[in-house]
C-alpha cells in the first residue's frame, strides 16, 4: 500500500506535543511492514532543520486556490530520520507558518484550512494516487471533506481517508468564511446538522464533525477513550456524531518508539541499564539527585513529567507533590509547556519550594531532562483529569518507574493494577485510583510508598513487570495496516 499522512507536527522535527511522536513512529512501523509511507507537513520557520537531510525543492510552483484568487507555494522535500516528508510552504503575506511557533495564533482556522487544502492541491498536481490519506486532529480535518466534495471529482476519486482524533477537546469550530476560503462555498448545504454544523452554535461549522462524516474510518488514541468519547462527556459533545457512524470508528492504543525511549540503548542518561541490570538504575537515581541537589537519603523519588494544564489535573498534581512531602518522599516536575496562569502559579510554587531539599521544580522544556527523570524516578504519577492515551505510563515501565495513574482513557489501557485485580501477579505493573480528588490520589500514593519502603522486593517486582511489557508501535502498526485494507476494500 501507499499511505500519505497528513499532519501538523512530525518527530523531531516539527513538534508540540504527543501527536508528532505518533505521526513519525506509525509511518516508521508501516514502512517496516514493507508499505510506502510519505508525510505531508507545514514548513514552518521554527522547524528543527537540523532534523532534515537533503531538504530540497521539489516543486516550485502550487497554485493553490483562496477565496476568489490563488496562493502561490514551494513544496521542498527531505528526509527526517529516513522519513519521506514534503513541507509546504506559501508565498503569501498571511504568513501562515513563518511566526516563530507552531500553534496559538487568532487565525488557526484559516491556517490549517488553508494546509488542508494544499496538502490536496499537492497530491492533484504531482499525480500522487494514495490508497489512503492519514489525517490526524482538527487540523487536518478538512481534507476528508475537501476530498468528497470537490478532489474526488477532479481525478482523486479513489483515495480512501482514515482520520485520527487525538484529543476530542479541540475541534475546530469557525465560521462560514472557512467554506468560502476553501471553495467550498454553500453554507446552506454544510450547515446541515448532518453535515457540518456545530450542534452547540448554530452559526458555527465544527470541522472534526465533518471529518466524522466524511472519513472512512476514524479512530482515536486508545480503546477506553473511544468508549469515553461515545458515552461520558469526554466526547466533548460529539458523542451523537460518533453513536452514529459507529461502524468505522474504533480506539487503537498508540505505541512507544523504543529507539528513543529504551534504558538499554540511550544516551541521554548517564548510566544505561536493562531488566538483567536494574541496579544501574538506581546510579541514574544519584546523577538525578546531583542535578536537582535533593538530598541524598533513602526516600523514593517520585515525578511528573508533562504539560502542565486544565487536563492534566492541577490540583491533583500539586496535591501529590506535597502529600509526597509529607509522607517520606521526593518530588520532582517537568513541565515542558503549560497555560499562563499556571505557569504562573507553578513558578510561585517553585519559589516557595526553593530550598527544600527533598524538592525540584523545573519549569520548561529540556529532552535530557525527561530522560533522566524518567530514568532516575522510582515512579511516576498521572492523575489527569482525561487523558486519550498517555505515554507516559508507557515510558515509566520501560525505565522500571512505577506508573501512578488515574483510570481514565489510554492510562487504563496500559496498566495492570497492582491492587484488586485478578490478573496473575506477574501482569501486575502499576497503581490506579478512580476518583478525581484529593483522596483518591492519596490512597494510590500511600499504597505505593508504603510498598517501596515495607516490601522492596514487591516494589521491585512490578518495576521488572513493566519493563517486560511490550508498547511498541508494532501492535498498533497491525491494527492501522488492517484497518488501511478494511477501507480500500470497501
Amino acid at each position: 500500500m501507499y499511505i500519505v499522512m497528513v499532519a501538523t507536527e512530525c518527530a523531531p522535527v516539527a513538534q508540540a506535543g504527543g501527536l508528532g511522536d505518533v505521526v513519525f513512529g506509525l509511518s516508521r512501523e508501516i514502512e517496516l511492514h514493507g508499505h510506502a509511507v510519505e508525510i505531508i507537513l507545514p514548513k514552518y520557520d521554527c522547524m528543527r532543520y537540523d532534523h532534515i537531510w537533503g531538504l530540497r525543492v521539489t516543486l516550485a510552483d502550487l497554485w493553490v486556490s483562496w477565496y476568489g484568487g490563488a496562493v502561490h507555494c514551494s513544496v521542498w522535500f527531505g528526509y527526517v530520520h529516513g522519513r519521506k516528508c514534503f513541507f509546504i510552504e506559501p508565498h503569501s503575506q498571511d504568513h501562515f507558518f513563518n511566526r516563530a511557533s507552531y500553534y496559538g495564533f487568532p487565525d488557526e482556522y484559516m491556517r490549517w484550512a488553508f494546509f488542508s487544502k494544499a496538502a490536496l492541491e499537492f497530491l492533484l498536481r504531482t499525480n500522487k494516487r494514495p490508497d489512503v490519506i492519514h489525517c490526524h486532529d482538527w487540523h487536518t480535518a478538512l481534507v476528508p471533506v475537501l476530498l468528497y466534495e470537490i478532489y474526488k471529482h477532479a481525478g482523486m476519486h479513489n483515495q480512501r481517508v482514515c482520520y485520527t482524533v487525538h484529543n476530542f477537546r479541540h475541534q475546530g469550530i469557525a465560521g462560514e468564511n472557512i467554506l468560502w476560503a476553501t471553495g467550498l462555498c454553500r453554507p446552506e448545504y454544510y450547515f446541515h446538522p448532518y453535515r457540518m454544523r456545530d450542534d452547540f452554535n448554530h452559526a458555527a461549522v465544527n470541522l472534526t464533525k465533518g471529518a466524522i462524516l466524511y472519513s472512512n474510518f476514524i479512530t482515536t488514541v486508545s480503546p477506553q477513550h473511544a468508549w469515553e468519547a461515545r458515552y461520558t462527556d469526554q466526547g466533548f459533545g460529539l458523542g451523537h456524531s460518533l453513536s452514529v457512524h459507529q461502524g468505522k470508528f474504533s480506539g487503537v492504543l498508540n505505541g512507544l518508539d523504543y529507539e528513543t525511549w529504551n534504558p538499554e540503548i540511550e544516551r541521554l542518561i548517564p548510566h544505561r541499564y536493562g531488566v538483567n541490570s536494574l541496579e544501574r538504575k538506581y546510579a541514574n537515581k544519584e546523577a538525578l539527585r546531583d542535578r536537582f541537589w535533593l538530598r541524598k537519603d533513602y526516600k523514593p523519588i517520585i515525578a511528573y513529567v508533562g504539560r502542565l494544564d486544565a487536563q492534566k489535573g492541577i490540583d491533583l498534581i500539586r496535591h501529590a507533590l506535597f502529600y509526597s512531602l509529607a509522607n517520606g518522599a521526593q518530588f520532582v516536575l517537568l513541565d515542558p509547556s503549560s497555560e499562563h496562569g499556571i505557569h504562573e502559579h507553578f513558578w510561585q510554587l517553585k519559589r516557595h519550594l526553593n530550598d527544600h531539599p527533598d524538592c525540584h521544580l523545573e519549569i520548561g522544556f529540556s529532552q535530557d531532562l525527561a530522560h533522566l527523570i524518567y530514568a532516575g524516578a522510582d515512579m511516576v504519577v498521572v492523575p489527569s483529569l482525561f487523558e486519550p492515551c498517555g505515554l507516559t505510563p508507557m515510558i515509566g515501565q520501560k525505565y522500571g518507574t512505577v506508573p501512578i495513574v488515574r483510570a481514565i482513557g489510554g492510562l487504563l489501557n496500559s496498566m495492570v493494577v497492582r491492587h484488586y485485580s485478578d490478573r496473575p501477579t506477574d501482569e501486575r505493573n502499576g497503581y490506579v485510583f478512580h476518583q478525581a480528588d484529593h483522596g483518591g490520589v492519596e490512597s494510590a500514593l500511600r499504597r505505593a510508598i508504603g510498598l517501596w519502603y515495607r516490601y522492596p522486593e514487591e516494589f521491585r517486582r512490578l518495576m521488572v513487570n513493566g519493563m517486560r511489557y511490550d508498547f511498541s508501535w508494532s501492535r498498533p502498526g497491525e491494527d492501522y495496516i488492517n484497518i488501511y485494507n478494511y477501507i480500500r476494500h470497501k
